[in-house]
C-alpha cells in the first residue's frame, strides 16, 4: 500500500511537467508551421496597358481589296465671262493660291460703260419729261377750274370746259407714262452697270490655280465660238480641300467595301508613303461596259503632296465589327498583350498591379491582332498588369515584381 500511494504521488507531481512539456511541444510546432506555411509574394512580370495609336487603332486584320484609281478634286471650276469681250489683264499664275472673292482677270468695259452712260442719261431725259408734263398738268388744272367758273356765268359753252377737262386728262396720262419710263430707264442702269461689273471675274470659291487658260489681248466667250479663237475660261481653280480618291470596283468585289471602310492608300508618286483613308461612299451605280462600279475615298488628312489627277494604289481593309463597342475603340484605346488575359468560366480578367498586390479586374476584350488585344471596357492606358499571371494568382494576393521585366 505505500509503494502505490508513493506512486500515485509521483504520477500527481509529474502531471504538471508532462502539460508544460505538450504545451512547448504544440507552440514549437506551430511557430514552424507558421514559418513555412506562411503566405509568400508570388513573383510576377507586369507590363503598362498601351495606349493605340491612330496607325493601328482600328485594329485592321489585313487588305481584302486591291484597286486603283485617281485624285479627284469635289470643286474644281473654270472660271470664264458672262459676255464676249476682249481679255485687258490677268493677274493669276499656276500654282497661285486665291480666295473667294477675288479677281482673276479683267475684260474690256469700253461698251459696257457706254451702255451704262446712255442708260443714265435716258434717266436724265426721262426725269426732265416728268418735270415738263408736271408743270403743264398744273397749268391744265387751273385753266379748267376758270373755266369751270366761267362756265357757271354762261360765258363759255360747254364744249369748251370739255376741252378744258380733256387737256387734263391727257396730261395726266402722259406724267404716268413718263414717271414709267424713269423707272425702265432706271432699270436700264441697274442691267448697264452689271454688264460692267461683269468685265471682272472674281474666284467662286478659295483655292489654287492649277492651269492659266486665257492671255491679254485674247477674246473669252461663255460659249465656244470655234475656230480655237475664243476662249471659254480664264483659268482652272481646284479646291484643294476637297480632294478625294475615285476608284473603279469590279462589281464582284464590291461587296467586300462598305461605308467608313478603312483604306490604306499609295500615290504613285511617293510610293513608299502609306496614306490612311476611308470610304466615303460606293456610287449607287455601275459602268455597264467595264462591269465596275465607282467608289469614292475620303483623305483622313490633307498633304500638299497630294494633288489633283495623281495615280494611286488603295487596298480597303478588313476591319472587324466592335459589338458593343465603348468610347475606348480608336485612337486611345487599351492595347494589352493576349498573355495577359485569363478566361474564367467566360469572363475574360486581367490582374491590375495595386501596391504590393493584385486585382483581378472583368474586362471587354476588343479584336485581337498578333498577339495583341484591344481593351473595349475595364482598363485605363498607363496601369500594371499582370503578364502570363501564374495558377496561384489570385484576387488581393501579394506579389513581387521579377527584376529581369519590370514595367515594360
Amino acid at each position: 500500500m505505500d509503494k502505490d500511494a508513493l506512486a500515485a504521488s509521483a504520477q500527481r507531481h509529474a502531471l504538471p511537467w508532462v502539460i508544460v512539456g505538450l504545451v512547448a511541444i504544440l507552440a514549437l510546432g506551430g511557430g514552424v508551421a507558421w514559418y513555412f506555411l506562411r503566405e509568400k509574394p508570388i513573383a510576377v512580370s507586369v507590363a503598362l496597358v498601351e495606349q493605340a495609336r491612330a496607325a493601328n487603332a482600328t485594329m485592321d486584320t489585313g487588305p481584302v481589296l486591291n484597286a486603283s484609281g485617281y485624285v479627284v478634286a469635289r470643286r474644281i471650276s473654270t472660271p470664264s465671262s458672262k459676255i464676249t469681250a476682249q481679255v485687258k489683264a490677268v493677274f493669276v499664275e499656276e500654282g497661285m493660291s486665291v480666295k473667294e472673292g477675288d479677281v482673276l482677270a479683267v475684260l474690256d468695259d469700253t461698251t459696257p460703260r457706254r451702255q451704262l452712260a446712255l442708260a443714265e442719261s435716258q434717266v436724265i431725259a426721262a426725269r426732265k419729261g416728268v418735270n415738263e408734263f408736271d408743270v403743264r398738268l398744273k397749268e391744265a388744272r387751273r385753266t379748267l377750274e376758270r373755266n369751270a367758273s366761267l362756265y357757271e356765268q354762261k360765258l363759255i359753252s360747254e364744249s369748251a370746259l370739255d376741252a378744258s377737262r380733256a387737256d387734263v386728262n391727257a396730261l395726266e396720262a402722259k406724267l404716268s407714262l413718263t414717271r414709267s419710263q424713269v423707272e425702265v430707264a432706271l432699270r436700264s442702269v441697274d442691267v448697264a452697270a452689271q454688264g460692267v461689273d461683269d468685265t471682272t471675274i472674281r474666284a467662286p470659291f478659295s483655292g489654287v490655280v492649277v492651269s492659266k487658260d486665257a492671255q491679254p489681248g485674247e477674246m473669252i466667250s461663255p460659249i465656244s465660238a470655234g475656230g480655237g479663237f475664243t476662249r471659254t475660261g480664264i483659268c482652272t481653280l481646284v479646291d484643294m480641300d476637297s480632294l478625294e480618291i475615285e476608284v473603279d470596283v469590279n462589281e464582284a468585289f464590291i461587296n467586300r467595301v462598305v461605308a467608313d471602310q478603312r483604306v490604306e492608300a499609295t500615290l504613285d508618286a511617293y510610293p513608299d508613303w502609306r496614306i490612311p483613308a476611308h470610304v466615303i461612299s460606293i456610287v449607287p451605280t455601275a459602268d455597264r461596259q467595264k462591269a465596275t462600279v465607282k467608289v469614292r475615298i475620303g483623305f483622313d488628312a490633307k498633304d500638299t503632296r497630294i494633288l489633283p489627277d495623281m495615280g494611286i494604289q488603295v487596298q480597303f481593309m478588313d476591319a472587324p465589327k466592335l459589338e458593343g463597342a465603348t468610347a475606348q475603340t480608336g485612337p486611345g484605346a487599351p492595347i494589352v498583350s493576349i498573355q495577359a488575359v485569363t478566361n474564367i468560366h467566360g469572363q475574360d480578367y486581367v490582374y491590375v498591379v495595386k501596391d504590393e498586390t493584385v486585382e483581378r479586374r472583368a474586362i471587354r476584350l476588343g479584336p485581337v491582332l498578333g498577339g495583341r488585344a484591344q481593351i473595349l471596357a475595364g482598363l485605363q492606358p498607363g496601369e500594371t498588369i499582370v503578364i502570363k499571371p501564374p495558377a496561384e494568382l489570385t484576387d488581393g494576393a501579394k506579389i513581387t515584381i521579377n527584376p529581369d521585366t519590370g514595367k515594360q
